[in-house]
């Protein structure tokens, strides 16, 4: 980390899940200010106190980013108080799918929505605002390589990832000339206790540290768009180079993975 992260303040959601924490984890260090949030209490206590060991200085909040209004007053709150210099996104929830099902059961669906974009998307608006007023900022978005094709047996992950992505880019093209930078992360599969439940095939699988660590140098370098591992990126221009036709045959063709 240099120097000048050491004294930046900092906010990561989703720090109780595997890439939160790791993220939590890669930012910690003395003169750190860490505000991490996460909907596993025990779990973002455990992550505090091994960012507090490595130096830095750390609160928590437990929450559930589908209260959205509730999500929406804590960050303003904690940035008026102590403002944030850079905001990583990183909650969220994948699903597939489920055995037997044509389509994806429409409560899945909802929750799915307000986790991985109208969330994420609220919070990410509310602190461009606030770091557009100053001048200065970096807000990182946390997406999905899934993003990049209509995936039939995840059709809610992969839209509302898509969507998220959208919105990313058009949120960095209206703050960019007031020294905001956002950037968007489209990984792959990674390594994490949620990902393991999810079935299937994970091809490239990525440690959350190594990704974690991709994500900060990213950041840092105030990034548009990063995709990772780099044969995901070469997936999504074939997809987009395919025609239509035979991009609907190939993804018609995936085999739903097994419950």
């Amino acid at each position: 980390m240099t120097e000048s992260m050491r004294r930046t303040r900092i906010l990561v959601t989703g720090a109780s899940g595997g890439l939160g924490g790791a993220l939590a984890r890669h930012y910690a260090a003395p003169g750190a200010r860490l505000s991490l949030w996460g909907r596993d209490p025990a779990r973002l206590a455990a992550i505090a106190d091994d960012c507090r060991a490595a130096g830095a200085e750390t609160q928590v909040r437990s929450l559930d980013l589908v209260d959205i209004d509730a999500a929406l007053a804590a960050l303003a709150a904690e940035d008026a108080a102590d403002p944030f210099d850079l905001v990583l996104l990183a909650s969220g929830r994948g699903d597939v799918r489920g055995p037997g099902l044509r389509v994806e059961e429409a409560a899945m669906v909802a929750r799915l929505g307000t986790i991985n974009f109208t969330a994420p998307a609220a919070l990410a608006a509310a602190v461009a605002g606030y770091m557009a007023e100053r001048g200065h900022g970096r807000i990182v978005l946390v997406g999905s390589a899934a993003a990049f094709h209509a995936l039939p047996f995840a059709a809610a992950y992969s839209g509302t990832k898509a969507g998220l992505a959208r919105f990313a880019q058009a949120l960095r093209l209206s703050v960019r000339g007031h020294g905001v930078s956002v950037t968007l992360v489209s990984p792959g599969f990674i390594d994490t206790a949620a990902g393991r439940k999810v079935p299937g095939p994970k091809p490239m699988l990525m440690r959350p540290e190594a990704v974690a660590a991709r994500i900060a140098r990213a950041a840092e370098r105030r990034q548009a768009h990063l995709v990772l591992p780099w044969p995901f990126a070469v997936l999504r221009w074939l997809d987009r180079l395919l025609p239509s036709p035979l991009r609907d045959r190939v993804l018609l063709g995936l085999t739903p993975p097994e419950g």
